[in-house]
Formats: C-alpha cells, sequence, structure tokens
C-alpha cells in the first residue's frame, strides 16, 4: 500500500473526528446544523486542502514540485463556506438565531483545513477549544449578569386603551424600561397600539409579565419577542 494512502486516511479520518464531536455539541442543543453537517464541513475542507497537498500525485508530476499556492484553496473553502453559514442564520421575528452555529461551522471549516494539511497539533488544539467554547462558555454566559432585550406591542381597544403613564407603570412594577416607544391606530380605527423596545435585567421578568398581560381583559392582544441568538 501506497504511504501517502496512509497519511491521507489519517487526515481525513482525524477530520471526520473533529467535525462529529462539533456536530455532537450542536445537535445536542438542537441546532439546525449538527452532526452530519459538520461532520462534512471538515471531512469537506480536509478533502479540498488534500488535493492542493497531494496536487503533484494527479498532475502526474516529482514529488515535491507545487504548481499552485495551496492558501488559495483555503482562502476559497473560507469564503464558500460563508454561503453555508448564511443558511443557518434566521431571523423570527425581530430575533435573530443561528450566529453561533454559523461561527461553529466556519471554525469547523478551519479544522478541517489543518487536518487537511497535516498540522494536527493546532487542529486538536482548536476543536478542544471550540468544544470549550461551546460548551463551558455556556455556563459562564448564563451565570454573568447581563441586560435582557425584547421587542414589545400591546393592544387595546381604541377608546378603551391603557395611558402611556399606566403602561409605562406596569413595565417598571415588573422590572423594565422602555425605549423607542412608539404609536399606531389598525384594524381600520379600531384598536390602539404601543411598540417599544423593553429592557430587564431578569430574564425571568418577562414570563412574570406575560402573565399578568394575559389577566388583563383590556388587553386585546400583545406580543414579547426576546432578542439574542
Amino acid at each position: 500500500m501506497d504511504p501517502d494512502y496512509f497519511t491521507i486516511t489519517i487526515h481525513m479520518l482525524g477530520a471526520i473526528g473533529a467535525g462529529g464531536i462539533i456536530g455532537l455539541e450542536r445537535s445536542y442543543h438542537g441546532r439546525p446544523a449538527g452532526f452530519r453537517t459538520h461532520t462534512l464541513v471538515c471531512l469537506a475542507s480536509s478533502l479540498l486542502m488534500l488535493v492542493m497537498l497531494y496536487q503533484w500525485k494527479w498532475l502526474g508530476l516529482t514529488s515535491g514540485v507545487v504548481q499552485t499556492d495551496p492558501t488559495r484553496m483555503a482562502q476559497g473553502i473560507m469564503t464558500g463556506i460563508g454561503f453555508l453559514g448564511a443558511g443557518v442564520i434566521f431571523k423570527e421575528g425581530f430575533s435573530v438565531r443561528g450566529l453561533t452555529t454559523a461561527a461553529s461551522i466556519w471554525m469547523t471549516s478551519a479544522i478541517g483545513i489543518l487536518f487537511g494539511i497535516g498540522f494536527y497539533f493546532p487542529a486538536i488544539f482548536a476543536t478542544l477549544l471550540t468544544l470549550g467554547v461551546l460548551s463551558v462558555f455556556r455556563r459562564i454566559e448564563s451565570m454573568m449578569p447581563s441586560h435582557s432585550y425584547a421587542h414589545y406591542y400591546i393592544r387595546f381597544a381604541r377608546f378603551d386603551a391603557m395611558s402611556e403613564t399606566q403602561l409605562r407603570a406596569v413595565l417598571a412594577e415588573h422590572g423594565f424600561t422602555v425605549a423607542n416607544m412608539s404609536y399606531r391606530i389598525t384594524d381600520d380605527g379600531d384598536c390602539f397600539e404601543y411598540r417599544m423596545v423593553l429592557q430587564t435585567s431578569d430574564e425571568r421578568n418577562t414570563s412574570i409579565l406575560a402573565d399578568r398581560l394575559r389577566k388583563m381583559q383590556q388587553v386585546r392582544t400583545f406580543q414579547i419577542t426576546p432578542t439574542g441568538d
């Protein structure tokens, strides 16, 4: 067996292992791009770099003769992977989700390139760091004090609407501050609507406010859409 074939196999198996491990973490958290997607991204990146690394084999040239610049292939891979990353980013109401998964796909592609050229230490180290960022940093982030934001609208009957002062008082009572207040008459003049951005230091306030509004007969409809990934 050609010793180069053994080396190529090791490169590709390493890429499958690294991509699969990162993909498992994404699948565990129910992300749209998970185990198989990350594995294929890492494997494809490794394979394309192997094409450049062993180009003398398929070009029929003497070993060691370089005809093209391998870094151009790496640049093309990292550019092209942006389209796949964009596919997992989606807008849900006012919230944008999938940014972390897109970043993990981009990182997985870079790891695949490292395995493709046989740069094993940084590839394995980068895999461990990526897993740390996706899992350990999630716990650190949940413990850090931070502000939560939500897009909010509430609708009343036109001539039975809560005043802005009353509405702000209800929101303040539940730990929210208000920004970008706007007003609108809807449903052919039958309803009056407030729209705004809410800020709170405790995410639990959102469900408490929703429960309070649900019990208010004066409220026709409302919607609270938290922002974030």
